[in-house]
């Protein structure tokens, strides 16, 4: 595996991917990879002949009081993991090569409108622009016919959703389905935050979206109640709860009572750690 840091090395390495004729493909990560983003890289080896990672604590997707400053950062370990995995490309850039007019940049990309208002964009303002900004520029500098994500971030993929539609970049993307520990939670650099206690409660995130999508199956609509049932579980856990939304899959926006699919998402904190997850149904017909 090569591994590079600069944007014109980057451009050099996939022109040639190029003039051979391969088709590319990007995970991007913030790092401290675990094996959810494994599991992407792998996904990523059957869609196309290269594969590239990007490693890089985008810090506009922060806003102020979070975890920037403390995000684990392990690039060595990071490069070792994809190595092993059969990854051809590390792209470990600074901020100086990603944002190159400084911070908070220049050049800005937003998604407005109810896409990013909800769920997660109200309680942490400018997160969905920073992502959109970085993820347009991964996009331009490695060119990728097909862009893999997981789906434990919903909102933001569907946010990059928008983003390529919009934009009409000609890249696939793929979400893929969440890795999971053997309680159910959602695999996530964050969750080493979290102290034993924390860490044999916070299985309850998954468990009150299991109940409610089990419910939903069974033929329960009324949205509010599921709603304020997983809102209490996760109370009862220690949670305290951010959101716990019943939605349309396409656009996050409440249900109209005619869907044949719907999502469930939840972000919670414990103690100081907050967790998201999600969990797609398709209803009853």
């Amino acid at each position: 595996m090569e591994r590079v840091e600069t944007a014109e090395d980057l451009r050099e390495w996939v022109a040639c991917r190029r003039r051979a004729g391969e088709r590319i493909a990007l995970v991007p990560t913030m790092g401290n990879l675990h094996a959810g983003h494994l599991a992407l890289v792998d996904r990523a080896r059957t869609l196309a002949e290269r594969v590239v990672v990007s490693v890089f604590v985008n810090p506009t997707q922060f806003s102020a009081g979070e975890d920037f400053a403390i995000y684990p950062r392990t690039p060595e370990a990071d490069c070792a993991a994809l190595a092993a995995q059969g990854a051809d490309l590390a792209f470990l850039p600074t901020v100086a090569v990603m944002y190159p007019a400084g911070l908070p940049g220049a050049v800005h990309v937003e998604v407005s409108g109810a896409l990013t208002e909800g769920l997660c964009g109200a309680s942490r303002p400018g997160h969905f622009s920073g992502v959109a900004t970085v993820v347009t520029k991964l996009f331009i500098l490695v060119q990728p016919d097909v862009a893999v994500f997981g789906k434990k971030d919903y909102q933001q993929l569907a946010v990059i959703r928008a983003v390529v539609r919009e934009l009409g970049l000609p890249v696939r993307i793929e979400g893929m389905e969440t890795w999971r520990d053997t309680d159910g939670l959602a695999l996530s650099s964050r969750n080493q935050y979290l102290d034993p206690a924390q860490r044999a409660r916070a299985g309850a995130i998954h468990a009150a979206l299991t109940e409610g999508a089990a419910a939903l199956t069974a033929g329960e609509r009324d949205y509010a109640v599921l709603e304020a049932q997983a809102t209490a579980r996760l109370v009862a856990a220690g949670f305290a709860v951010d959101y716990a939304r019943i939605v349309r899959p396409e656009d996050l926006q409440a249900p109209t009572g005619q869907e044949n699919r719907l999502v469930m998402l939840v972000a919670a904190r414990l103690g100081s750690t907050r967790l998201i997850d999600n969990i797609e149904v398709k209803l009853s017909e």
